[in-house]
């Protein structure tokens, strides 16, 4: 295969996999790694490192949009920051050193719990209730709403979540994902934060714990440019392309769909990672 060949094929590997994880909700980061380990045979490090470099991308540009908007909490996310980027930086030297048959198991979990948990049906309660430990540390807030104006909101268990953050971080660093899925249900689930605030709040945070995951894959020439470059362009023009498909059909019946997509890849990565073909 030709240098051309493989960069043509990198950068539409990369749109298809910005265009599912845009419809499905798991980020493009969690579609990439399966297409380039299984597909191209690019070892799973360095897809790792591109990954890292697409969710950085990709975070940062859809973060600016929910800032803006004051849905994300800003605060309650700088202070789980300080879990998911110790447990990102550990996670990424301990992929340095764990073999990649054993990554490629558990990112194939990872996919199964993620696949799964997109298709959750999610109920939105509001709790106004704060913890003492959330009400010292200032993490409860109010998010914009189309009918009601300003809906407030309290957190719960604080420890919890912020434990649940530094695992999320750990498998970041290892996987090259941006675990969002982990990060919603230390917010949605553990500390009673309302969805829309979770998961604009973990999308905020994705990219600040790829970033520090990242610097440990670049010290170790994972990251490398040839590979960067097209998967940074594809996964941001198929996360368009995703979006604007979004907007004109069912999100519930491509969820779905994708999820099966997703499941696939998850169980190929698993039987590659037991056969040690990775």
């Amino acid at each position: 295969m030709t240098l051309l060949v493989f960069t043509l094929l990198l950068l539409l590997g990369a749109i298809i996999a910005g265009t599912i994880g845009s419809l499905s909700g798991l980020g493009g980061g969690i579609v990439l790694i399966p297409l380039l380990t299984l597909v191209l045979d690019v070892d799973i490090h360095y897809a790792i490192g591109a990954a890292l470099v697409s969710v950085i991308a990709t975070s940062s540009g859809s973060a600016a949009a929910y800032v803006k908007s004051g849905v994300a909490n800003i605060r309650l996310g700088m202070f789980l920051e300080i879990a998911t980027t110790a447990g990102a930086v550990a996670g990424a030297i301990l992929s340095a050193y764990a073999p990649t048959s054993y990554i490629s198991i558990l990112f194939g979990l990872a996919l199964l719990f993620s696949a799964g948990n997109s298709l959750r049906k999610k109920q939105e309660v509001i709790d106004t209730h704060s913890s003492p430990l959330a009400k010292t540390l200032q993490l409860e807030g109010t998010y914009p709403d189309h009918a009601q104006g300003s809906i407030a909101y309290g957190t719960r268990n604080v420890v919890g979540g912020f434990s649940m953050m530094g695992l999320a971080g750990l498998l970041s660093g290892i996987l090259g994902i941006g675990s969002g899925a982990f990060k919603v249900i230390a917010m949605d689930g553990i500390m009673r934060i309302p969805f829309k605030v979770s998961t604009t709040t973990s999308n905020f945070m994705m990219g600040v714990t790829a970033l520090a995951s990242s610097v440990i894959y670049m010290q170790k020439g994972y990251i490398v440019p040839a590979i960067c470059l097209p998967v940074l362009i594809g996964v941001l023009i198929g996360a368009m392309i995703g979006s604007r498909i979004l907007m004109v059909t069912d999100p519930k019946k491509l969820r779905v769909f994708f999820a099966f997509i997703i499941v696939f890849l998850a169980l190929n990565m698993i039987y590659s990672g037991f056969k040690g073909k990775m």
